[in-house]
């Protein structure tokens, strides 16, 4: 037995505020950069029983039970947290062992989401976490439960805006197939095809964070298209996939003075961009539609906002982010289906061309607009694209934006605010949520804020309602849904709420933009075509 094994077996080990610290002798260890990932089960009605998982039982017996012995020396640990252990073999320097939970947690329908699948990420990222600026190499994850999820928490955990946290984190990630001896093997061949699903599930994600994130001046409209388009040219898309980029001479062609009247207060030029997808099995007739609000910054216009966290308005295209994700996602994964993408992208700023409180403008479908409020100006740009949305005679169309403040109030980061006039999408949508621990929540679509909106005094709708503060979320998707026909179905996602994660409500996301709820929508469109 090695030293090191001698010292875990007489027990003198150090516990520093969760995890634990072995030391040892071995100086080899110390140049060994390879981690182990393993789970165990926290019951809420044993919580001094060591319930460990297929992977991790038998990683136990393997060390002749040493991690058991390792683990009964301090408090168990809470579920989505981790701890360490160093030293353990000679052939791997640490092992962070992670709770997920409960082994079967009861359903909990207030919750709205698969809890045994969410404390899978939550767990694994801590253990990612955990080894983040140790200098790790490469880490191994224990996948017994569900090879996805524990990809999806493990990716997203890593991500950050700066290069240099990224740099922190392990070079390699993958899921643990075997003990150290690489003879016994652990899990069956099918592990790694949902792993990588987990993977593209997170890159899908993380690059929607990536372009919210990104600062105005280094992601204008023009920067948008280009890096949407280069990502997805260099990630190895299947089916069919065709980028578009339209410039203003094209928005002026197609009659589009709402969002021209929002693109005109910037130096910066408006871009139109369509993605079309057509996966390898399509079988509709009729495409999903997807529209994202992309106004890379916005100030308000004249409506000016308040100088103190304006600097987020730099994610205010957050709808065009995870719209433009999602269609990439559905690609690499090779979704059956059709689905387009449709996404106008403008600065909203103030010169002495921005459109003023009272101006009225033009929409696509011949609409008259009063902007009553100049920083209700996603509105704007969006009804002109759900107008050109009808062009591809839609099997529904879904439309994604960081629209109203009183979404921020209403659900806070708990949910995305949904809106729809169709039962049925609703509901794909919400198993969908359920599914990817991002979850939604079913708004009302009452008559009462469509009378809140028109007519207006000066034109047929006005940009904001008139009844207050009071529903604010509601009548914008009011005026939205001005401009949907009505065969045809729709579903407005308000995600201003979960637009961030700056209280670190999402554990496994860390701090910085949320890129929410881009894996919902991947789900939804595989839903859709099923």
């Amino acid at each position: 037995m090695s030293v090191t094994l001698r010292i875990l077996e007489n027990l003198t080990s150090q516990n520093y505020s969760g995890f634990v610290r072995v030391f040892s002798t071995s100086t080899a260890l110390l140049h060994q950069k390879k981690a182990i990932v393993l789970g165990i089960y926290t019951e809420k009605k044993q919580e001094n029983v060591i319930n460990k998982t297929e992977t991790s039982e038998t990683y136990d017996k393997w060390l002749e039970g040493k991690l058991t012995k390792l683990l009964s020396l301090s408090k168990p640990i809470e579920s989505g947290s981790s701890r360490l252990f160093f030293g353990t073999t000679e052939k791997c320097s640490i092992v962070s062992v992670v709770s997920l939970g409960e082994k079967n947690p009861q359903k909990n329908n207030n919750e709205s989401l698969d809890i045994r699948r969410e404390n899978i990420r939550k767990g694994i990222a801590a253990g990612i976490k955990s080894l983040k600026g140790l200098g790790i190499e490469n880490v191994e994850v224990d996948v017994t439960n569900d090879p996805t999820s524990a990809a999806e928490g493990a990716f997203l955990s890593t991500w950050n805006y700066k290069k240099s946290e990224r740099e922190k984190c392990p070079l390699s990630i993958s899921p643990l197939n075997s003990l150290p001896d690489n003879e016994t093997p652990l899990n069956g061949e099918d592990i790694v095809k949902k792993w990588e699903e987990g993977v593209i599930l997170a890159e899908g994600q993380n690059f929607a964070r990536h372009l919210m994130d990104s600062p105005a001046n280094l992601m204008d409209p023009t920067i948008f298209c280009e890096e949407v388009k280069n990502k997805i040219e260099s990630c190895g898309t299947k089916g069919e996939i065709k980028v578009i980029i339209r410039d203003k001479t094209w928005i002026e062609e197609q009659k589009m003075g709402a969002f021209l009247s929002v693109a005109k207060g910037s130096s910066q030029p408006p871009k139109f961009l369509e993605i079309h997808y057509t996966g390898e099995q399509n079988e509709s007739t009729n495409p999903l539609v997807l529209v994202g609000k992309g106004v890379t910054f916005d100030s308000g216009g004249v409506s000016i906002k308040p100088s103190q966290g304006m600097e987020e308005m730099r994610a205010d295209m957050g709808g065009a982010a995870t719209v433009c994700s999602a269609i990439l996602t559905a690609a690499r994964l090779n979704i059956p289906g059709e689905v387009i993408a449709l996404v106008p992208l403008c600065e909203n700023m103030v010169n002495g061309e921005a459109n003023k409180p009272g101006d009225v403008v033009t929409a696509k479908d011949g609409t008259t607009i009063q902007v009553d409020n100049t920083d209700a100006e996603g509105r704007l740009i969006l009804a002109d694209a759900l107008c050109y949305a009808r062009e591809f005679n839609p099997a529904v169309i879904v439309n994604v934006a960081t629209l109203t403040g009183a979404m921020v109030v209403a659900l806070g980061a708990g949910a995305t605010g949904v809106f729809s006039n169709c039962d049925e999408m609703w509901t794909k949508l919400n198993e969908a949520g359920y599914i990817t621990g991002d979850r939604v929540w079913r708004m009302p679509l009452y008559e009462l804020y469509s009378s809140q909106i028109k007519p207006a005094h000066l034109a047929d709708i006005n940009n904001v309602g008139k009844g207050g503060r009071g529903g604010g979320a509601c009548t914008a998707a009011a005026f939205l849904n001005h401009f949907i026909q009505k065969e045809t179905k729709w579903m407005h996602l308000d995600i201003a709420g979960v637009m961030d994660n700056a209280k670190q409500e999402v554990p496994y996301l860390g701090s910085g933009m949320a890129g929410r709820p881009t894996r919902t929508l991947t789900e939804f469109i595989r839903r859709f075509n099923e």
